[in-house]
């Protein structure tokens, strides 16, 4: 860390055009991808102001102190939205902190495919979103659901408290309610939509993740045991008494993880199930139907 502080030592005031440029510079070096778009973004939040703003004049002087503390933290791989303290999911703004996976764009195939298996959008009344984070997924859902009202649940009081401020900058915390708790433990009650990306790598890859994830990103929503299904085959058992006659239950899979999940979903009196590919065509999305 004092080696990329060294190295992220740029001289004071700049224009925006040139801290810009060397802040891209020194990010590649590190082998950071897209490292113009990162720079102008640390730009911005070390500057308080939005980054497409800075665009707008580039020979403007700027001090770059914090703008070079911010460039060191993200060549020691801490996370860009840790460091901006926000991301962007479902063209929803979200809070982020190390106390929960950051949410990615693959995730949003579970919300594409509710929406898909539940087109009467006003038929839903009752979604759960189990090991909610963010709330990313809970809240993404709720806002094309006007109908409904959500519980997430998640172990971390973090977490919890997290999502819960999320809701309300989205306008949500009407429709939303929070719940510490370990998975289903403390619900007593049946559900229309049940969502869950759960942790499915297997313990042994974790390490050899990329250190933005292995380093930064909480291992309790990582690690799914030996085999990565751990958690899934937890929940496949706890879904026929969570799900309301011809309720939808969605979960995230990992690469490869398809067929063993369809399995546990047969094993637990799931008729046929179906699976929905991100745009990178990886199975993503595992979704089960109760019947009516």
């Amino acid at each position: 860390m004092d080696e990329n502080r060294q190295l992220f030592t740029l001289r004071s005031p700049l224009p925006v055009a040139e801290a810009i440029r060397d802040g891209a510079e020194l990010l590649a070096r590190v082998g950071i991808e897209g490292p113009r778009l990162e720079a102008r973004l640390l730009l911005g939040q070390a500057l308080g102001e939005p980054a497409a703003r800075l665009l707008l004049d580039p020979a403007r002087m700027v001090n770059t102190v914090g703008y070079a503390a911010l460039l060191a933290r993200r060549a020691a791989h801490e996370p860009l939205a840790l460091i901006v303290g926000r991301r962007e999911f479902w063209s929803l703004e979200f809070e982020v902190s190390p106390a929960t996976l950051i949410p990615r764009a693959d995730s949003e195939t579970l919300i594409d495919a509710a929406l898909e298996a539940r087109p009467a959008r006003a038929a839903v009344s009752r979604v759960l979103d189990l090991g909610t984070g963010t709330g990313c997924l809970l809240l993404a859902t709720l806002s094309e659901f006007p109908a409904a009202w959500g519980l997430g649940v998640d172990r971390s009081p973090a977490a919890c408290a997290l999502a819960a401020r999320n809701a309300a900058r989205l306008g949500l915390a009407g429709r939303a309610g929070f719940l510490c708790a370990d998975w289903d433990g403390a619900l007593d009650g049946r559900f229309d939509l049940v969502l869950c990306n759960p942790p499915y790598i297997e313990s042994a890859a974790i390490a050899g993740l990329m250190p933005e994830v292995a380093l930064h990103e909480p291992r309790s929503a990582l690690d799914g045991g030996l085999d990565g299904l751990d958690c899934t085959t937890h929940i496949m058992g706890r879904l026929p008494h969570l799900l309301a006659p011809g309720g939808v239950a969605i979960l995230e899979l990992g690469i490869g993880q398809a067929g063993p999940a369809r399995a546990l979903a047969e094993a637990a009196g799931f008729g046929a199930a179906t699976v929905r590919a991100d745009l990178g065509g990886v199975a993503r999305a595992l979704v089960l139907r109760a019947e009516s």
